[in-house]
């Protein structure tokens, strides 16, 4: 089936009685199962993907940046950070808006496209706005998938660790794979609903779970105590709140795509209830033998619940790994010509060699805590806070611009004058403190790894789970207390 149908850089009009499944954007499909399950373009299907595409498996590296961070900074990070992203992403919903509105003025149609972020840059900046968008996107999305399907191998490795890690990677990819026969995000409504059902379950079992445990004797909280380890949680969690990628595409599947603008902060709200409880109550109970454990499901005893937990994030991470590669389908439709074409079949299968560098890195770096930092630090900085900053003031720095803006500044800053202060602060802070020292420190912490475990590692932090213990009856999680 064909995607919802936007704006085409070849222009022409659009005919009249198209199919309704081809612009999804003036009125939602008639009522069914099919639409049910299928047609999401409202803005409780983008709320959804926006909060299922930001919690996947760094909800369980969370834990691991707390104890490099110490409980204060972790808390009080994850709170500025989920704020600054959600004005990001709010920039970016306010220049796509700015860059349909000039190409509907033109007289522009758009069948069988979907718009992304470089384009977008293209059209309001020029080309060079065009690359930089293009670089950076693709290969902060290649690597967040890269971590999904490394996290899928390490977290099915504790319920059944006859196979090593290196050979699940092999098996995830494959599965993985499959998601090149969902056409759009369009098409994602089932899969964001059960997907933030999967992590809501997965957060509240780490944090009842820490709980249960409490704390061992002679347990401490030593963090921060490094430069290096400090930067390093901070980018991670700079990480956490950088879904912004999507942002254009998940825009571009709703019916009223103006209607997105303050629908990041809204799902940035609820992921806190997920990440502050679990992290915290983590970090409380396990303290600095966190500092081996990038993934929390390791230091949890195996019971039903835990394994639960394991099955259900893994699902998820199926569903986050579709999040991320499918603005790469989009990017190689075009390149190879295919975009438009309204084969499911063929384009699933012109899809296919997008899969390939993912699944090979995936297996050369198979350590996606330190990744998350260095991704964090390396593009997530730029793609998410720094790119979005400096387009929205360039978009409108003539006073020409700002008058005939489509989206006027927001209640809450009310001059343009309050935008480029917040802009620059943004681009100030990510540069300095993101960008160099979260750099320094990622990259300092990733040759440590590789140093230590080597590249096509077969099973890196593959010590056994701890034993299961029988637990209360009326809870099911076991209690070392």
């Amino acid at each position: 089936m064909s995607e919802d149908a936007i704006v085409s850089d070849r222009g022409g009009a659009c005919g009249k009685g198209d199919d309704e499944e081809t612009s999804p954007r003036d009125a939602p499909p008639t009522f069914n199962l099919k639409s049910l399950l299928w047609h999401g373009g409202s803005v409780y299907d983008a709320w959804f993907s926006c909060a299922s595409n930001q919690v996947a498996q760094v909800l369980l590296t969370l834990p691991y940046s707390f104890s490099q961070m110490g409980m204060a900074s972790g808390i009080t990070l994850q709170i500025f950070y989920g704020i600054m992203g959600s004005w990001t992403a709010y920039l970016i919903s306010v220049l796509y808006i700015e860059y349909r509105t000039r190409k509907e003025k033109e007289s522009v149609c758009f069948k069988n496209h979907v718009i992304q972020w470089f384009e977008v840059l293209d059209g309001l900046l020029g080309p060079y706005w065009k690359a930089v968008g293009l670089a950076f996107n693709c290969t902060f999305l290649l690597f967040g998938s890269v971590i999904q399907l490394i996290g899928c191998a390490s977290n099915i490795y504790y319920i059944n660790d006859k196979l090593d890690k290196r050979t699940w990677t092999y098996i995830f990819g494959a599965c993985c794979a499959t998601t090149v026969f969902i056409p759009s995000f369009h098409n994602y409504r089932i899969w964001s609903f059960l997907g933030l059902g999967m992590t809501t379950y997965t957060a509240w079992y780490l944090t009842i779970a820490a709980f249960v445990h409490g704390q061992e004797p002679g347990l401490t909280h030593s963090g921060p105590t490094k430069l290096v380890l400090y930067f390093t949680g901070a980018t991670n969690i700079l990480y956490t709140f950088g879904g912004h990628a999507v942002t254009v595409e998940i825009m571009h599947a709703m019916w009223r795509p103006q209607k997105f603008k303050y629908i990041y902060l809204l799902a940035t709200l609820y992921v806190f209830t997920l990440t502050l409880p679990s992290a915290a109550s983590m970090y409380r109970s396990f303290g600095d033998r966190l500092l081996d454990h990038a993934n929390a499901f390791s230091l949890l005893p195996k019971t039903r619940w835990r394994d639960a937990a394991v099955v259900l994030m893994l699902v998820h991470q199926f569903i986050t790994f579709g999040f991320a590669c499918t603005p790469l389908y989009f990017v190689w439709e075009k390149v190879v010509g295919m975009h438009d074409t309204s084969s499911v079949a063929l384009r699933a299968l012109v899809r296919l060699p997008v899969v390939v560098p993912v699944w090979f890195l995936a297996i050369i770096f198979p350590f996606f805590g330190p990744i998350n930092s260095a991704v964090g630090a390396l593009l997530v900085s730029f793609t998410v806070y720094i790119i979005p900053c400096l387009a929205h003031m360039l978009t409108f720095r003539h006073a020409s611009a700002r008058k005939s803006a489509a989206e006027k500044p927001p209640f809450f800053v009310r001059s343009w004058a309050g935008m480029y202060a917040v802009n620059l602060f943004v681009v100030v802070w990510v540069l300095v403190l993101g960008f160099g020292f979260g750099g320094w420190a990622s990259i300092t912490n990733f040759i440590n790894q590789i140093h230590t475990f080597g590249l096509f590692a077969k099973c890196y932090q593959c010590g056994k789970p701890p034993p299961a213990i029988p637990a209360p009856r009326h809870l099911g999680i076991s209690s070392n207390t």
